[in-house]
């Protein structure tokens, strides 16, 4: 039986990544992630993306490739992270997040990721 999905979003944009400063839970609170969510019943991967990117970040975004692989996350969920273009909006920390940032690949290395995303993160910023 496979696990449940959270998909995250390696939004690119002029050669650089979003990041997202997480503001909870407590243990997440103040590290760095790709902005993203649970995959809800009845919804593919690339529809949740679109959906979350919507409701934390009032934008609209274009699910482009998937990044090989999947993290196993301490919920029992599995990480699948899918390289994202931004088609319209400007993205505003709206939920879950207290900052973002457009980084480019060094400055994305600097940053203290949770670890189920830096696989993903090193693999983007090898491909900027």
């Amino acid at each position: 039986m496979s696990r449940p999905i959270v998909v995250g979003g390696a939004l690119l944009r002029e050669g650089r990544l979003l990041a997202a400063r997480r503001t909870a839970p407590a243990e997440l609170a103040g590290r760095w992630e790709l902005p993203g969510g649970k995959v809800e019943p009845g919804e593919s991967a690339p529809e949740a993306l679109v959906r979350e990117f919507q409701e934390e970040l009032g934008v609209v975004v274009r699910p482009v490739e998937r990044v090989p692989g999947e993290w196993a996350l301490p919920s029992g969920h599995v990480l699948h992270v899918w390289v994202a273009a931004l088609v319209r909006g400007e993205p505003r920390a709206l939920q879950d997040h207290d900052q973002l940032r457009w980084v480019t690949a060094h400055e994305a290395l600097t940053l203290d990721w949770l670890p189920p995303d830096r696989p993903a993160v090193t693999w983007t910023t090898t491909h900027l």
